[in-house]
Parts: C-alpha cells; sequence; structure tokens
C-alpha cells in the first residue's frame, strides 16, 4: 500500500453557465447569457418565476423557468424577496443547476464554463504528488485542461506527461472526485 502526499482543490464556476439556443432575431444559433436579473408575475394567489437570459449578440431575452403557477405560500418569503431584489447570488445558484437547464430543456454551453480552483483545507500544500480535484456542480470539463491549468503547464506537455507515465489519471472529464498522481516530480522542477 502506498502513501500519497496529496493536495485537495474544488472547481467553482465563476459565472453562470450560457447556454445555446436558437435566436430569432440572429436567425442562428447564439449563446445566451444570465442577465441576473428575475421575472415574476402574480395572477391571483399563483405565482410564475423565471431567470432571465439574453442573446449575447442581439440581447433578445429568454425567459427561463423557476416556478410556474406555484402558491405563494408555497415560496419562502426570503427566497421570493430576493427573486424581486434580482439577487445576485440566487441567479448565480440557479444559473450553475443542472437539473434547473435539464428541467427547461437548455443546453449548456461547456466550451466557456468560467472556473476557479480553490484550495481546500487539510491537504498538504508545499510537496505532494498526487492531487484531488473535487466538482461538486458536476461540470462537464477535460480533466487535462484542469490539470494544465493548475500546473500551470500547456494541455499538449500534459499529454505528453501523460504518454511518458509521469503523471496519470483515468478520466478524460472531471468526475465528481477525481485524482491526479504525480510519479515523478521533476518534471516539474526544470
Amino acid at each position: 500500500m502506498s502513501y500519497h502526499k496529496t493536495v485537495l482543490y474544488e472547481l467553482i464556476p465563476k459565472v453562470s453557465y450560457k447556454i445555446i439556443r436558437n435566436c430569432p432575431e440572429c436567425d442562428c444559433k447564439m449563446k445566451y447569457v444570465n442577465t441576473n436579473c428575475f421575472r415574476v408575475n402574480a395572477n391571483g394567489n399563483k405565482i410564475d418565476v423565471w431567470l432571465i437570459y439574453q442573446c449575447e449578440k442581439c440581447k433578445h431575452t429568454y425567459n427561463m423557468s423557476i416556478y410556474e403557477r406555484k402558491k405563494l405560500s408555497g415560496i419562502q418569503p426570503e427566497i421570493y424577496k430576493s427573486f424581486l431584489d434580482n439577487d445576485t447570488e440566487l441567479a448565480l445558484k440557479f444559473g450553475t443547476d443542472k437539473q434547473f437547464f435539464a428541467n427547461n430543456r437548455a443546453e449548456i454551453d461547456w466550451s466557456s464554463i468560467e472556473y476557479n480552483l480553490h484550495v481546500i483545507p487539510g491537504g498538504s500544500s508545499e510537496e505532494f504528488d498526487c492531487i484531488e480535484i473535487y466538482n461538486p456542480y458536476k461540470i462537464k470539463i477535460r480533466t487535462d485542461k484542469v490539470v494544465a491549468d493548475l500546473l500551470h503547464l500547456t494541455r499538449n506537455k500534459i499529454k505528453m506527461l501523460l504518454k511518458n507515465d509521469v503523471i496519470e489519471f483515468s478520466q478524460n472529464y472531471l468526475g465528481h472526485m477525481t485524482r491526479i498522481l504525480i510519479k515523478d516530480i521533476t518534471f516539474y522542477q526544470l
């Protein structure tokens, strides 16, 4: 049994995911971005709430449904107030929730995900031979891209290190938890 000095990272999105959809103004598929604004409509004691997205090019809007015909009593008062105040944290929460996109049948633009890697306290930070990346948002992103960003190397260099068995990971895309073994740290000291 071998023991590894591990550094732990958490992958966190910087901004809401963009979606790809047909834009009636541009007459083609375009990227839509989260405006961080909610639309709230009341009809009697029923509430509709949408998160507003807009085309990057022409600003045409598209409403993504959060609640449809929901009783006001079924929404927590502080959440309802956040909708009315266009709370950016709540917009980010919905804008990074894969189930929200699935419910709206929206296609996420995985190619333009912006993220940060935060060190999780508890791991070794000086000398390490293992990197673990926790992906709580289940972002679909290539492992070699994240490892290249993390080690400040090109993706071609990472591919060469994989081929030469200097580093090792088994998944092409990040899972919920991904482990990267570094078999020879000397490559990084060059």
